[in-house]
């Protein structure tokens, strides 16, 4: 399956996005070279900011937030959990979350931006590095996100997203010399690309399927280990607007804990959480139709 993808894969096809693609070749250079400087301080340092910016700001903010709107936070909160989620290099919220709504909206049909049907690389990072990327196509992103239009703290951090991690690439230096900088920035953000990415390609290709939700998606534990829980794709294509990911007591959801973390301290209210024995009527069916 994947050597049939990979022959027409769309990546291939497309003109390269020169900007995207050296800033890409950059980190990825950058990554390779924090293995070469190896210390323990800054590789733990580079795990605490992989937390923040993959599993806070990606996983809890930009996605089961801003995009599925599964709970409801104080508006400090959600502008919080937005800054730490431009610290993953991976967009502003308009840009990220109208990308997302998208995929959702046209899930491996035309129109999806990242579909493994198109291509295994392409769903995994060509869609960025080349043809016709949204990041500056403001007609095509501003219909999917009119909540986030509306508000002055997201239009302005879509527009300014590089700037905390500019300023975090400065600090970091200052604080604990060039090796924080190579593992705080390089190879965190390389890893935490990469993570993300696998949602798009991996889950969309390999793993399990609880449900039968009429795409590709499926769940994958070794990508929810990577993302913080965000690998159970085939449970949230079923139920997009639920906080848990993870329904069973086996599927690891660190996302789904922090949320959890969240409403116990009064910062979320209003949780949309799944359980896993409201589902298995469906549960049931799609087992039924694997044995017959």
């Amino acid at each position: 399956m994947v050597q049939r993808l990979f022959k027409r894969d769309r990546t291939f096809t497309q003109p390269v996005v020169w900007g995207t693609t050296l800033i890409m070749i950059a980190f990825h250079i950058g990554a390779v070279a924090a293995l070469f400087f190896f210390s323990w301080q800054a590789f733990l340092c580079a795990m605490v900011l992989w937390w923040v910016a993959g599993g806070f700001g990606i996983g809890v903010g930009y996605h089961r937030l801003l995009t599925h709107r599964g709970y409801k936070t104080p508006k400090w909160m959600e502008y919080f959990l937005t800054v730490c989620g431009t610290l993953a290099l991976e967009g502003g919220p308009i840009f990220w979350v109208a990308t997302h709504r998208q995929h959702h909206q046209n899930t491996d049909k035309e129109g999806d931006p990242h579909s493994p049907r198109e291509g295994g690389f392409w769903s995994h990072v060509g869609w960025l590095l080349t043809g016709q990327t949204m990041h500056d196509d403001s007609a095509t992103l501003l219909p999917y996100v009119p909540d986030l239009r509306k508000d002055r703290f997201h239009v302005w951090i879509s527009r300014w997203h590089w700037v905390p991690i500019t300023i975090l690439g400065i600090l970091l230096p200052v604080v604990g010399g060039w090796k924080f900088l190579l593992w705080g920035i390089f190879f965190r953000t390389v890893l935490g690309l990469h993570s993300t990415w696998l949602v798009n390609s991996a889950t969309h290709m390999w793993g399990s399927r609880r449900f039968p939700t009429g795409d590709t998606s499926r769940n994958s534990f070794w990508v929810a280990l990577l993302t913080f829980g965000e690998g159970w794709h085939n449970n949230h294509h079923a139920h997009p607007q639920s906080s848990r990911h993870g329904l069973a007591w086996y599927e690891f959801d660190f996302n789904w804990y922090t949320i959890n973390a969240l409403r116990m301290l009064s910062l979320a209210w209003d949780v949309k959480a799944r359980n896993l024995e409201v589902d298995k009527e469906k549960e049931g069916a799609v087992l039924g139709g694997i044995a017959a």
